[in-house]
């Protein structure tokens, strides 16, 4: 059950809020129709996350259209994923908002309180800094905290090495390298923790835009690691949130 919700019925519990004015909230419309979208005003109630933005297709009145109506309706934090720089403008001519261009994503509000655990991010090299950024700062959005390693690759791995406390101390790690994907395997046999495998599509030709990468670590022997798919930062970084905030 998200917080959200406990809290409400702790206050009824308590007197402090009526059974009636309990039930107007829970009665809320659970989607709201813009013509366009219709969005699910209901997901932080079902999955303790507020509905996020896929940016990538939409244009930048439809992304503001979506914001201005989710922060009418209540939500103070809202993630918004694979826009550009003139869609981030567009946005930020509305409202104050927070991008980073490496990971295309931007956010409104504050970052969720830090969970207990750490999430480690590591990627293999510079070029998978896009996708590794975004699986980071999405984990931060959410609550964590998290220690990026960067730039460490099997194509020199004491690099990784040097850093077996942090890999050891982590209570989830995400594994982000493109290429043949050998990092998260590495990883997978190093670490005691999950680790959660994105390939990238980086890569010369016969890597296949990612699908080496990705059918390498689903090949992987390691055990405890799981696979995303290809380029899906985003999807790495709300499943290390969701590990971290285990019995928090």
């Amino acid at each position: 059950m998200n917080q959200d919700t406990r809290k409400l019925l702790e206050q009824v519990q308590s007197g402090a809020v009526s059974v009636d004015e309990a039930m107007l909230a829970l009665k809320k419309k659970p989607f709201e129709d813009i013509g366009f979208a219709k969005l699910d005003m209901h997901r932080k109630l079902r999955q303790g996350a507020e509905e996020v933005i896929y940016g990538e297709s939409k244009t930048a009145e439809q992304i503001c259209t979506i914001v201005d109506t989710l922060l009418a309706a209540g939500q103070s934090r809202i993630l918004i994923t694979r826009i550009d720089q003139s869609k981030a403008d567009a946005l930020a001519a509305r409202h104050s908002i927070r991008y980073h261009a490496v990971a295309r994503l931007a956010t409104i509000g504050e970052n969720a309180a830090n969970a207990v655990g750490k999430i480690l991010v590591a990627c293999a090299g510079t070029s998978d800094l896009y996708c590794a950024e975004e699986a980071a700062l999405v984990a931060e959005y959410y609550g964590n905290y998290v220690l990026r390693l960067y730039d460490v690759g099997v194509a020199g791995l004491h690099r990784l090495l040097t850093h077996m406390d942090d890999i050891m101390s982590a209570k989830v790690i995400v594994a982000v390298a493109g290429m043949e994907g050998a990092l998260a395997s590495v990883i997978g046999g190093l670490a005691d923790c999950p680790v959660i495998a994105v390939p990238t599509s980086v890569g010369y030709g016969a890597s296949f835009h990612g699908l080496a990468a990705l059918l390498s670590m689903l090949n992987s022997c390691a055990s405890g690691s799981s696979v995303v798919n290809i380029d899906n930062g985003f999807g790495a970084g709300y499943l290390a949130s969701m590990i971290n905030h285990i019995g928090v």
